[in-house]
């Protein structure tokens, strides 16, 4: 049985100092990437910004450096047992985040082997990352919902490297790939399986012990059922997704697009369900949960005619239909890192500074750690930004419109990423006790 969220044991976490140096960097990486999105709104011959740059820096630098540090955190916690190495740990930082400054520097400049460089570097660190939660997580018969989808994540992570340093070396000798399908194949697979087959388990794993903890509810028979469903046909409507676009075949790619659009499907009637039974007000958390919720499905409904009616291989469709992009990434996996982080750093915190008081003297609550005007203000930034970016794919909306969203978008991360930087700050003015002390 796994024990209930009021009993897990936080000890079994490696030092704090780990995960929030993974979070901090990620912020830095996110304010760089979308500072890169602005620039390449305007490009001129001296200052051109390659789209992979921009992906790069948001998606390996922001978005996976926040998975890293969160599962190093809390899978040890949540499965009640020791992280496997904590040296590995402390590797995995300097490795990715090195390499993924390799790969933006390579991909907006002539200095080509940075690609490959980084794409080893940031491949190093990934798979430390993977073997180090492989072995911390419990066999495969005691696994839990959420145990399974990080499982399942790291299966497709421990694939997704190597096929991006095969890319980054055909960027020197294209000889190297010649024996491999079309460099477009691959960057459609490659894609298909970063975004589909690591990043979404790990959101659906951790929103399923989340939004049910914060909701104050639990899973009904009905909800089993569909989360079942989702379970059992996901993982394999992604494996064969990036099968059919790896072989260039359409009826693949559509079948493998189908069982995808289910699972999400399912998953986002759960997630649904699981906040409309809330037994606690509506708080800032469950908000950002019930964006999600509403993004996921206008995704699947915008995809299903591409994926399933259409050809689920273009490139244009490779993150779901018109407007489905900016959907997914910003209105669901960006709005649900957002919201761990508001709550990840902050406990964090209170963690190394307070847990020790309580009985002894009075200490705050984990959510008076940062400032909720600022959390409001970035919470409709992003909704909006997200709003604009993603009606630019549906509707006729003037450039300089898309770029206010663009902007809107980028000032929302920084609020975030300011907020969390003053909870840390405030932290670290405390010699004894700071969260981020030499570990």
């Amino acid at each position: 049985m796994r024990p209930a969220v009021t009993d897990l044991e936080t000890g079994q976490g490696p030092p704090t100092a780990i995960p929030l140096r993974h979070f901090l960097v990620a912020l830095a990486f996110l304010a760089g990437g979308m500072g890169l999105w602005v620039i390449r709104l305007y490009p001129t011959p001296q200052r051109v910004v390659p789209p992979l740059a921009v992906v790069h820096a948001v998606v390996v630098g922001w978005v996976c450096l926040t998975i890293l540090g969160a599962m190093t955190q809390f899978v040890p916690v949540w499965s009640g047992v020791e992280l496997h190495s904590t040296r590995l740990a402390r590797l995995q930082l300097p490795l990715v985040a090195g390499g993924v400054v390799g790969l933006v520097t390579g991909f907006w400049s002539t200095t080509l082997w940075l690609v490959p460089a980084g794409g080893v570097l940031a491949g190093l660190g990934l798979w430390l990352f993977s073997y180090n939660i492989w072995r911390t997580l419990p066999p495969r018969g005691d696994r839990d919902v959420t145990e399974t989808h990080f499982a399942v994540a790291l299966a497709f992570l421990s694939v997704v490297p190597a096929v991006g340093i095969a890319l980054g070396a055909g960027f020197l000798d294209p000889a190297v790939l010649d024996s491999l399908p079309p460099r477009d194949r691959l960057v459609s697979a490659h894609a298909t399986m970063a975004v589909f087959g690591v990043i979404l388990p790990t959101v659906f794993g951790a929103l399923y012990q989340l939004a049910v903890m914060f909701a104050g509810t639990s899973l009904d028979d009905r909800d089993r059922r569909f989360q079942r469903v989702e379970t059992a046909i996901y993982p394999l409507g992604v494996a064969v997704l990036a099968a059919g676009r790896l072989l260039d075949s359409s009826p693949v790619a559509r079948i493998g697009g189908a069982l995808v659009l289910v699972g999400v499907a399912a998953f986002t009637v759960v997630l649904g369900r699981v906040l409309s039974r809330r037994t606690v007000d509506t708080t800032p958390t469950l908000a950002r949960y019930g964006v999600v919720a509403v993004a996921l499905a206008c995704w699947v409904v915008l995809t299903a005619p591409t994926w399933v009616g259409g050809d689920a291989t273009a490139a244009a469709a490779r993150y779901g239909g018109p407007g489905g992009a900016a959907l997914l990434l910003f209105g669901g996996v960006a709005v649900v890192v957002v919201g761990s982080l508001y709550h990840v750093i902050p406990f964090l915190v209170w963690l190394e500074r307070y847990s020790d008081l309580l009985g002894y003297e009075p200490v705050p609550m984990v959510e008076d750690l940062f400032d909720h005007r600022l959390a409001r203000a970035d919470f409709w930034l992003v909704v909006a930004g997200t709003g604009i970016v993603a009606g630019a794919d549906l509707l006729w909306i003037p450039g300089t419109l898309v770029t206010g969203g663009v902007v809107l978008l980028l000032t929302g991360f920084l609020l975030v990423a300011a907020n969390m930087g003053l909870v840390v700050h405030r932290d670290a003015g405390q010699p004894d006790r700071g969260a981020v002390e030499a570990d």
